[in-house]
């Protein structure tokens, strides 16, 4: 299609699709002055919420604290806005949202599933302007027709696509500036990550490793969309790493270890902290002896010129399913600079962000039977899913302790806040020859419908839990951290709670309607104070949670604040 309705008459680039809200203006130019500069020091102003964990170092804390313990009781929902499931979708689609909403000065821009991307008032929660990037239908997406999320910076929103391209959009009108594509979706690679703007860069990550691709980080240029680094995460024959790798065959050149969860950053060691996907296939280590780096590992990169500066790998050889992804955040004790990392195997490990050095590592759920991990960093296995049509049981379940969805840290607490899935699984080994754009697994995988719990716990940087707020069904969705010493965690069952930071007292709740799978955050406008979650439940709710597979999706944006001063 090369021409769609947006004004009367006008023409946008083919196979896009840009509606304008009638009645409704364009934004204001509020992202025209977003620079590096301001997302460095975000935190200077809480209000907004520039970057997708908030700021650079990935704590998922506001100190915004006029909803606090004392009065959250009152908090009410001040607008709703309703996604809905709009047009033709590229594949299966549960319409719900895993992303983090970004608010600039009173404007929020969000995205959604097969290429959706609205711009909204903060305040009111009406629609400004919606963007519709047309993916074809028959891309191969591994866990649910997903998106992250947005980056802003210099007058633009940046967003990925399903079919692995990365757009920049005029902020204030929803039009294309300029698209570049960045991953072969005929051989199954996509893309889910929310970009991360650095210096005068875009970066994003590849996904698609259960269909046997080789992960990499990119970078591009804001202004022009120039390529400017990429930066391989399996490394091939010769390079650092490959030794770990079969040294006859390719196993190397489909070996996964995709990043599709934004990386965080720290200017003074110039680096970038990402975390790594399993290897491919995930169930049949056979097929790619040796611990298989770079996947399932935090690996520091050098933002200027995309080079591996240190690993640390969390699960060598994986057999689980256990994707190393999961955010790492950065922050200081006793002088030091150090990046807590909560895994979906169980473990909570602390590293040196400067070299990479273990300072140490803690399990953070009660079941753990894959195998154990000293507090040396010795791993052991216990249950490998190694003979033909053998079932094995084991817990996490390939869903991990903790999913995708993120843990918070408080500066003012000084605790970590997980959600945590206590949830089993079964994996049965079917060897599979590898094939382009078909599932590459190795195993057939029943998660457990029962016998599963979840929590919000709060750590220490020493790892001793501190205090635990139970659930009966696991916690799939990412936790906020504000100055108001609250943590707020929404539930599977819908529930969307707030708990006191210290404590874990539950002070509020609210039914939403539908699940939670994805990012709260907060802001402020004209002096009020709101908390804003995307609610949805989806994506790949049968690997975390498949008695849930028929719950409502719901597919809303809902703000919360406290009444108004008569």
């Amino acid at each position: 299609m090369t021409v769609a309705y947006v004004d009367a008459g006008e023409a946008v680039d083919q196979g896009t699709l840009n509606y304008k809200t009638p009645g409704a203006d364009v934004a204001p130019p509020v992202v025209a002055d977003v620079t590096y500069e301001r997302i460095l020091n975000a935190r200077e102003e809480p209000q907004n919420w520039l970057t997708y964990y908030g700021a650079y170092d990935g704590q998922r804390y506001s100190p915004l604290d006029q909803i606090n313990t004392e009065n959250v009781k009152r908090l009410a929902p001040a607008w709703v806005f309703q996604a809905g499931t709009t047009g033709l979708i590229a594949g299966a689609s549960t319409y719900s949202f895993e992303a983090a909403p970004v608010v600039v000065d009173g404007i929020m821009f969000v995205s959604g599933w097969d290429g959706w991307l609205w711009a909204v008032d903060a305040k009111t929660g009406v629609e400004i302007w919606r963007y519709k990037h047309a993916v074809p239908f028959d891309v191969s997406l591994c866990c649910g027709n997903v998106n992250r999320g947005v980056a802003v910076a210099q007058g633009k929103v940046f967003f990925v696509t399903a079919n692995a391209r990365v757009l920049a959009l005029d902020a204030t009108t929803g039009k294309r500036v300029w698209e570049k594509t960045y991953g072969d979706v005929r051989a199954a690679e996509s893309a889910t990550v929310a970009p991360l703007v650095v210096k005068n860069m875009v970066i994003v990550g590849s996904s698609g490793g259960e269909f046997g691709v080789r992960g990499h980080l990119d970078a591009f240029d804001l202004e022009t969309g120039e390529h400017q680094w990429r930066c391989y995460t399996v490394p091939k024959p010769g390079e650092p790493g490959s030794e770990t790798w079969p040294a006859d065959g390719e196993a190397w050149a489909r070996g996964g270890a995709n990043c599709w969860v934004t990386g965080t950053f720290d200017p003074e060691t110039n680096l970038l902290y990402v975390g790594t996907g399993n290897p491919a296939p995930d169930f049949d280590g056979a097929v790619r002896e040796g611990d298989n780096l770079f996947t399932d590992s935090v690996i520091a990169v050098d933002v200027d010129s995309g080079q591996i500066r240190w690993h640390y790998q969390c699960t060598p050889h994986d057999v689980w399913d256990y994707d190393s992804i999961a955010e790492c955040i950065l922050f200081e004790q006793d002088g030091r600079k150090l990046l807590g990392h909560f895994d979906k195997n169980g473990y909570f490990f602390v590293l040196d962000r400067t070299n990479g050095e273990r300072v140490r590592i803690t399990p953070f759920v009660d079941r753990i039977t894959w195998g154990a991990i000293t507090r040396e960093g010795q791993v052991t296995a216990k249950v490998y899913p190694d003979k033909e049509g053998d079932p094995v049981h084991f817990y996490p379940g390939p869903a991990g302790a903790k999913e995708w969805t993120h843990a918070a840290y408080s500066p003012k607490t000084g605790l970590f806040y997980v959600p945590v899935q206590d949830t089993g699984a079964t994996a049965t080994r079917r060897r599979r020859e590898f094939k382009e754009s078909i599932p590459y697994w190795g195993a057939g995988v029943q998660v457990d419908i029962e016998d599963m719990a979840g929590s919000v716990s709060a750590f220490d940087a020493e790892g001793e839990e501190k205090w635990r707020w139970r659930n009966d069904l696991p916690m799939c969705a990412s936790v906020l951290a504000t100055g108001g010493d609250l943590v707020f965690a929404g539930e599977p069952s819908g529930e969307f709670n707030a708990l006191d930071a210290r404590t874990g007292e539950l002070l509020w709740q609210f039914q939403c309607g539908s699940g939670h799978h994805s990012n709260p955050t907060t802001y402020m406008v004209d002096g009020r104070q709101y908390v804003v979650v995307p609610v949805g439940w989806g994506g790949w709710a049968e690997g975390f949670l498949p008695g849930m597979l028929g719950a409502g999706h719901g597919s809303a944006l809902i703000a919360f604040a406290l009444p108004e001063s008569s």
